[in-house]
């Protein structure tokens, strides 16, 4: 290697070290600024780092919209606890990945342990008539069911959380580990959900009798 390629080569470095520490002061300075309180610094903090945040959550939930759903919920957090952040650990790039991945850990759990749940009551509940004894009664269990299953992940989790353990919204909060109003918005757009799912399915039975 000649002395001008080495040179070349060395100029390189540098000035892809000089990059990366201008972007890591960058990061810093949003940083600051979010704890000053400011939303446009947020918004551009999120976009140097959404996508590559949303992969990590991905990779590990292997659902989209549970990962979207994360993805905004750790930025609620760094919106809240900006001052949290200790350069002295790492750069914010690390701070915020080692967020995401704890908290979509966090969130398989939970998922795990109400699925759990869910299994258990539907073992333990006992069966006192057929569905021949009661088909109007079985059916209607079965389309609840059915209904259950076009939700995403994370409704699923609170309506389950909710309406099979019987907490309140900011019980299910500190289990969970998300904002009382992220879990009001989801248990109003899953009922939402299943209201219309099951109306469908009611307006079709009743079309089917009248044949």
């Amino acid at each position: 290697m000649s002395d001008q390629h080495r040179h070349d080569n060395k100029q390189s470095l540098n000035s892809e070290r000089a990059a990366k520490a201008r972007e890591a002061e960058i990061d810093r300075e949003l940083i600051a600024s979010i704890t000053s309180g400011n939303q446009e610094a947020l918004a551009k903090l999120y976009d140097r780092y959404a996508s590559l945040m949303l992969g990590v959550a991905f990779r590990i939930l292997q659902n989209r919209g549970d990962a979207e759903d994360l993805l905004h919920d750790v930025f609620l957090e760094v919106w809240r606890q900006a001052k949290s952040y200790d350069p002295k650990r790492g750069a914010v790039r690390t701070w915020l990945l080692l967020r995401v991945r704890s908290r979509a850990i966090d969130r398989l759990r939970v998922l795990a342990k109400a699925r759990d749940h869910a299994m258990a009551e539907s073992i333990n509940q006992p069966e006192a008539v057929s569905e021949r004894d009661q088909p109007n009664h079985t059916s209607a269990r079965l389309q609840a069911r059915q209904a259950l299953k076009t939700l995403s992940e994370v409704q699923r989790i609170v309506v389950e959380l909710s309406y099979f353990e019987g907490l309140t919204c900011t019980e299910i909060s500190l289990r969970c580990g998300i904002p009382v109003g992220t879990v009001k918005s989801r248990l109003f757009a899953a009922m939402e959900k299943l209201r219309h799912h099951l109306g469908s399915i009611t307006e079709e039975a009743h079309a089917q009798r009248r044949l």
